[in-house]
C-alpha cells in the first residue's frame, strides 16, 4: 500500500486576472476547494497547501477543511512556482511514498484521473518508475505524481520553471497516462478563461 501526500500550489500573484482567482466564485465554491476536494477525498495525507501574497483570505477560505488539510506559508511566492514547491516539499511528511503536485486554479480536476495516475504509479513503482503525468490530448498537464527519491531534487528548481527540469532529467523513469478530455486540464488565469467557465 502506498502512502501518497499532496501539495496543492495556492501562491501565484494572479498578475493576469487582475485579482486573486482561487478565490474567484464557480458553481457555489471558490477555485481552490476544487483541487483541495479532490485530494481530501482520495485521503491523501498530508494535503499541503502552499500560499502567498494572499495567505490570510486562503486560511479564510479553507477553513472547512481546515482538520484535514495544512496551509503553509511562501514567503518568497514573489521568486515564482519553484519557491513554492520547494515550501511545498519542505512540508512534506519524509514517510511518504510520493505525492501530487496540483495546481490551485483547475475547477475540472479529477478523481477518475487521480485514482488512474496511482494505479499505474502503484503498478510500475518496482520497475524504477518515478514521475507519473497526465496527458489530456497533446496537452501535458496535473496533477503529477512524484516518487520521494526525487524530493531532493526540488532543493535546485529556481523562478517560475515549475517541476520541468526534474520530468526533463528523469524522462527514464516517466510513464505519461493520456486521456482525451482536455477539458479536465483547463487552468484559469485570465478573465476571459474565467468568463468560458459559464458558456459551456
Amino acid at each position: 500500500m502506498c502512502k501518497i501526500g499532496a501539495i496543492i500550489l495556492a501562491a501565484g500573484q494572479s498578475a493576469r486576472m487582475g485579482k486573486p482567482k482561487l478565490f474567484l466564485p464557480y458553481l457555489n465554491a471558490p477555485l481552490i476547494h476544487y483541487p483541495v476536494s479532490v485530494a481530501v477525498s482520495q485521503k491523501f495525507k498530508p494535503i499541503i497547501v502552499v500560499g502567498g501574497k494572499y495567505f490570510q483570505q486562503l486560511q479564510l477560505e479553507l477553513s472547512e477543511f481546515s482538520n484535514q488539510i495544512a496551509i503553509v506559508h511562501n514567503p518568497e511566492y514573489e521568486r515564482g512556482m519553484s519557491s513554492s514547491l520547494k515550501a511545498g516539499i519542505n512540508a512534506i511528511d519524509a514517510e511518504v511514498d510520493g505525492v501530487f503536485i496540483f495546481l490551485g486554479d483547475q475547477p475540472f480536476v479529477s478523481n477518475d484521473v487521480v485514482q488512474n495516475l496511482i494505479h499505474v504509479y502503484r503498478q510500475n513503482k518496482k520497475k524504477g518508475i518515478k514521475i507519473i503525468r497526465p496527458r489530456y490530448a497533446t496537452q501535458h498537464g496535473h496533477p503529477i505524481l512524484f516518487d520521494k527519491s526525487l524530493f531532493h531534487e526540488f532543493q535546485s528548481l529556481k523562478g517560475d520553471e515549475g517541476g520541468k527540469s526534474i520530468i526533463k532529467a528523469n524522462e527514464d523513469k516517466l510513464i505519461v497516462v493520456d486521456f482525451e478530455n482536455t477539458r479536465l486540464n483547463l487552468d484559469i488565469d485570465t478573465p476571459q478563461e474565467y468568463e468560458s467557465l459559464f458558456q459551456s
